[in-house]
């Protein structure tokens, strides 16, 4: 998955950052992963993110100016991209760094 990707490519650059930003782009991490959790609720699926991902983030850069006003480099989009990767290890269809793959009577989605 292509999203998957380039939100694992956020978490890296989140990984690199120097320690004189990394606490607001920590903490902008953290509220787009509370979103995320607002938006989707407990259970959800790796597609689930994905498609709320497409919709656009446009949101997450709004929620980074207001909690890290003087930080531009938590607005960075990759920011909102690591706090998607670390919420897809909540998915119910994730497992181990990788979308795990049910037959018809255990797949937990209706």
């Amino acid at each position: 998955m292509l999203a998957v990707e380039q939100w694992r490519t956020g978490e890296r650059y989140v990984e690199r950052l120097d320690d004189a930003v990394i606490r607001p782009v920590e903490d902008v991490a953290r509220a787009v992963g509370a979103e995320l959790r607002r938006r989707l609720g407990g259970a959800f699926s790796v597609q689930e993110l994905v498609d709320l991902y497409g919709s656009g983030t446009s949101w997450a850069l709004d929620l980074a100016a207001r909690i890290a006003p003087d930080h531009p480099d938590a607005w960075d989009p990759r920011v909102a991209d690591a706090a998607f990767f670390r919420y897809l290890r909540h998915a119910q269809d994730w497992g181990g760094g990788r979308l795990v793959a049910y037959d018809d009577e255990r797949d937990p989605l209706p």
